[in-house]
Parts: C-alpha cells; structure tokens; sequence
C-alpha cells in the first residue's frame, strides 16, 4: 500500500459527508470515490470530496473500478448487510456505520463473513471516540475507584432528522430506535463494564414526534422515549435514559460510572469529566479542547476524526479492528432485546437472541 490510503465512501448523505470531511483533516487519507443513488446526495459527497473524485450512481460500480483500498458503507440502516456482502468480494478495507444491520441475524452472518475477510472490518461507533467518554473509559479501566457497579447513561435530545426518503421514520428500515440510535450506548456499556449482557428490561413508547406525519398513509412507528436496564455476567448494571423531545438540554450526553470508592461522569458536549471519591475529597473536574476545524468537521464532536486516525492506524499496520463486527452485532443484540422486552413488556434474555 502506497503512504496514502485511498477511500470510497458508499453513502453521501450527512454521515457519509461527515466521513469525507474528517478524512480531508487526515495526512495520508484521501477520498478517491464515491457512491449515492440519490443524486442530491451525490451533488453534498461530491462539493466536500472535491472535483478530483470519482463519482458513481451504483456502489457495486465503485467496489468494482474505483482506484480505493478502504471504504466507509454510511448507506440507511437496511442496506448494511447487503453492502457488505458485496464488499466482502472484495479485499478492501472496511468501516461501516452503526449500526452493523437492523436484524439479529443478519449480524450472526455479518460476524462470521468477517471472520473470513482478509481486509479490516470496523464498525462506527463514534461515541467511543469523544474525548470527554474515552478519559472516563480509561479511568473506569484503570479500576482507581474501584470495582464498577453501575453505570447510567442519559441521551436528552432533539428528535430524529430527515432523510432522504424519510427510511429512518419506520422500525422495518432502522431495527428499532433503541437499535438505530441507542446501539452507541449499548456499545459503550459492553465495553465500559467488560462483561457480557445477559438480560434487558425495557420500557418505551412514542409520546410526542412524528405522530403528526404521514408517509404513504402511514404514520411513523418509532420509539421517541425510552429506559432500559441491562444485566451483566458479574453483577454489573446499566441504564439508559433516553428522551427525543428533549432539546436545548444542557448536555445531550451524560454518562455516571458509579465505583466502590467514587463515581466518574462525563458531559457531552461540554466535553467535560467529573470525579468524586467517597472520602470527601476535592472533586476533579477536567475539560477536553479541540482545534475548531475538528469539533465542527460534523455531528459528533470531534469523536468521527479520532476513530478515523484509529481505523487507518489497523488499515497500514494490518491489525485488528478496535470496534469488531462481534461488538457491532452484540451492540444491536442489546438494542433489538429493548425493542423486544418494550414491545413485550417482559426481560429479554440475550441468549434468545443467540448471544
């Protein structure tokens, strides 16, 4: 491989455009390709790639001919599997957005294709990514107070965006709020606590968005509120508190780490960690600063820039992903079991889920 990686990015909508523009802040990453069947799309991946980008209606045509050794899949959530299936043909390099696939087993099958493939599959999971949310992940680790106990993770937000087709307003396209947007938090649970989730206690309705909107004569199905209690191996538990009619919070992102001795917490997007120990000592409060043109290349703060730098470091030494197709598929396991147990009004069990 040449000192630069070049890359396709299938799916030009705003997450693609927030790939293409942290890869331009990248020495040694460069977008060469890229893929849309909206033209729209196609015309936003197009003004932020350049002109000097190769640019194709079929993704199928730029895994075919496109000169790329990588490619971001930033395609709806229903067509990730099939996606990747097709990259899989291929041996290019391999990020694709969360989650992983809408469907449980879809993501058995996608664990095990990757298995096989001889490029890099990574699964986006930004959320890891945050400054402020890898120092508190480091500190949990680190076990400086502690054994974990609990962990409670609050998303207050604004409602889901547009998309193109308005795909994202229906349970069949997106798996499920709780697996389209909250697959992130199940991540950072599983690998904050280190433990395998074994059962999921879920309660959620759809109270205030999208009941007013009507697509084809349908209204939208999807959760805009949510808790749900995950059990761990061990004894750990966590929690997540989500709102979608929630804007203008303070912070859209709170995370507790609750230890023996003391708890770790950190805000998004003030990207700030706050400790306290039991003992009564002073608190420890620190914020993390990023360069302007990093914490606006796009949405997440800074974060998609980080796991890019991540992800090209296993692409040149031909490590292994830091985010595996298995954490992908056991991060939308823990959603669909939400889904589940909100729908049911029961525990889920992972194990039913095959996990």
């Amino acid at each position: 491989m040449s000192d630069t990686v070049r890359y396709g990015i299938i799916g030009t909508g705003m997450m693609g455009c927030e790939h293409i523009r942290n890869l331009d802040l990248i020495d040694g990453a460069e977008v060469t390709a890229i893929a849309d069947s909206d033209e729209q799309s196609r015309g936003w991946g197009r003004n932020f790639a350049g002109e000097h980008v190769e640019v194709y209606q079929d993704y199928r045509e730029l895994l075919r001919r496109a000169p790329v050794d990588a490619v971001v899949v930033a395609t709806p959530n229903f067509t990730h599997h099939d996606v990747l299936q097709d990259v899989f043909r291929t041996a290019k390099h391999v990020l694709v957005e969360k989650p992983m696939c809408t469907e449980v087993a879809d993501c058995h099958r996608i664990v095990e294709a990757a298995a096989r493939h001889p490029g890099v599959v990574w699964v986006g999971m930004e959320y890891r990514y945050m400054r402020a949310v890898d120092h508190l992940i480091g500190r949990v680790h680190a076990a400086e107070l502690g054994p974990l106990r609990m962990l409670a993770i609050r998303e207050h937000r604004f409602p889901f965006l547009p998309k193109v087709g308005d795909w994202n307003r229906f349970n069949r396209n997106t798996g499920g709020t709780l697996v389209e947007k909250c697959c992130h938090f199940f991540d950072l649970m599983n690998l904050i606590t280190r433990r395998k989730p074994v059962r999921v206690y879920a309660s959620g309705a759809q109270d205030v968005n999208h009941l007013d909107e009507s697509y084809g004569g349908e209204t939208p199905d999807i959760l805009d509120n949510a808790y749900a209690v995950v059990d761990f191996q061990g004894g750990a538990r966590a929690l997540l508190d989500l709102c979608m009619f929630a804007e203008n919070s303070r912070n859209e992102v709170e995370i507790a780490a609750t230890c023996d001795r003391g708890k770790i917490e950190a805000f998004v997007p003030e990207s700030r960690v706050v400790v306290c120990r039991r003992d009564g000592s002073a608190h420890e409060s620190r914020t993390f600063e990023l360069p302007a043109e990093i914490r606006y290349a796009g949405a997440h703060h800074g974060s998609t820039y980080y796991e890019h730098l991540a992800f090209l470091e296993a692409v040149r030494s031909g490590g292994h992903p830091a985010v595996s197709a298995l954490d992908g598929a056991l991060a939308v396991a823990v959603g669909a079991a939400a889904e589940q147990s909100a729908r049911e009004h029961r525990p889920v069990e992972l194990r039913e889920l095959g996990f």
